[in-house]
């Protein structure tokens, strides 16, 4: 890739890549580790609701405090330190800035900095992927204006995911599904952020120690991050959502050729070209012994008795027809891999990922029954969850994307299982990422 190599070389002609975060939190922090390692990139400063958190955080992942000691953004650019303050809009519009981070986790701010970041002529990296599971392809469209990169965040899953359908197609394959590994019971679309340590794998002292989100974890075990991530990698590849939502079918890594092929032909989906989860765990419960939970995959086809043949001769895991291959990593390790997109955005211009249409959608299930007056505290919280839904399914029912249900009132009861709609709640119409999202239904509207 030789990514490393023309980092090393920005190092030595003084001239790193220049970044500023918005938020230091987990995904952050993790990244953070890894970019104390390089010095062909320079974090400029880093924007904080809570600038002693972030502190904190730099601190525990291993930065001396003279690194991130620079009394402004200014002073950061020629001292090479970072500046650690709350002014977003001081960071986003420094012209020493090359790229923006947004790894906040809150979609509606999300929007917003992406949108001025735009504006002020800076590429953006997005870690905030529930803001791109609602609205990434208007994003992309407004960086493309712009003449800027909108990016995925590489260690990511959906990144990942991109990364192998990329592969698969560059090598001539036909890609019939791809997606990610999860550990799913249907009832975890239940799961709250005081159940979520019961069922995730961890005690709640590991979590402490780890420093680790109850609501973040909980996103991924009731089913609304695998819901979002797909959503992104469908909207990212051109891939279709299954009609009613993930199925999540349980299967070790070698069981990806066999479950992710037409039902037709004995697999689980409904058709080829499909995202989908795969559960490292039975349907009564019991765990999957070379599972795929933390990883990616991409499935792809042997359209040739040649093909199929070389997938023989080279003893590789096809289905029973010999048809069906897959691809994988195991392990996706987050903001530790981050350093790849802002190599890849700021050396080469180009994103890891980024949504060219929209195909796939997350809608907002009631978690219980739920009140008129009641607030919405969206993903990973105790109201509602997010299932993936076809886009035109979406837009065409009215539902309320998952990423747009933070503290938003009802206006009337819903009920268990139910879906949450537009007409169910008081949103801002003046939001930024309600407008631009009904820009984007739409574009889908008039086809």
């Amino acid at each position: 890739m030789n990514l490393f190599a023309k980092l090393l070389q920005r190092a030595e002609d003084g001239n790193p890549i220049r970044v500023g975060m918005i938020g230091a939190g987990k995904f952050g922090s993790m990244f953070l580790a890894q970019a104390l390692r390089h010095e062909g990139i320079h974090i400029v400063g880093i924007a904080d609701l809570l600038p002693a958190n972030a502190r904190s955080n730099l601190t525990f992942v291993g930065w001396p405090e003279e690194r991130f000691g620079a009394a402004s953004l200014d002073d950061a650019a020629t001292s090479g330190a970072t500046h650690v303050g709350d002014n977003w809009q001081a960071l986003v519009s420094n012209p020493r800035i090359e790229i923006v981070i947004e790894c906040t986790g809150n979609p509606i701010a999300a929007v917003t900095h992406c949108l001025a970041a735009f504006e002020a002529g800076k590429h953006v990296i997005n870690v905030t992927v529930e803001a791109d599971a609602f609205c990434g392809p208007g994003l992309a469209a407004k960086a493309r204006q712009a003449g800027v990169i909108y990016s995925m965040a590489f260690g990511d899953q959906p990144a990942l995911t991109c990364e192998l359908v990329d592969w698969a197609r560059t090598c001539g394959f036909s890609v019939v599904a791809a997606g990610r590994g999860h550990k799913w019971l249907p009832h975890y679309q239940k799961s709250t952020p005081e159940t979520v340590w019961d069922h995730w794998g961890l005690s709640a002292e590991q979590a402490e120690h780890g420093r680790l989100n109850p609501r973040m974890f909980n996103a991924f075990l009731d089913g609304s991050k695998p819901a979002i991530e797909c959503a992104a990698i469908a909207n990212a590849t051109g891939l279709d959502a299954p009609s009613e939502g993930l199925l999540y079918p349980p299967g070790a890594i070698d069981d990806i050729p066999t479950l992710m092929r037409p039902r037709s032909e004995g697999g689980e989906l409904e058709r080829k070209g499909m995202v989908e989860a795969i559960s490292c765990l039975t349907r009564d419960g019991a765990p999957i012994v070379n599972d795929i939970r933390k990883g990616v995959w991409v499935c792809f086809e042997g359209e040739s008795d040649y093909v199929k043949n070389c997938f023989e001769e080279y003893s590789v895991v096809t289905d029973p027809s010999g048809t069906y291959m897959s691809h994988y990593k195991k392990w996706h390790l987050i903001g530790l891999e981050l350093a790849v997109s802002v190599a890849s955005v700021g050396l080469r211009g180009e994103a890891t990922g980024a949504a060219k249409m929209f195909n796939a959608d997350v809608i907002s299930i009631a978690k219980r029954d739920l009140v008129a007056g009641e607030i919405l505290d969206g993903e990973g919280g105790y109201t509602v969850a997010g299932s993936l839904r076809p886009a035109c399914v979406s837009v065409a029912g009215g539902y309320l994307p998952l990423g747009l249900a933070h503290d938003v009132t009802l206006k009337n009861a819903v009920q268990e299982g139910d879906v949450v709609t537009w007409n169910d709640v008081v949103a801002n119409e003046d939001s930024e990422a309600i407008l631009l999202r009904r820009d984007i239904e739409a574009g889908l509207r008039a086809g």
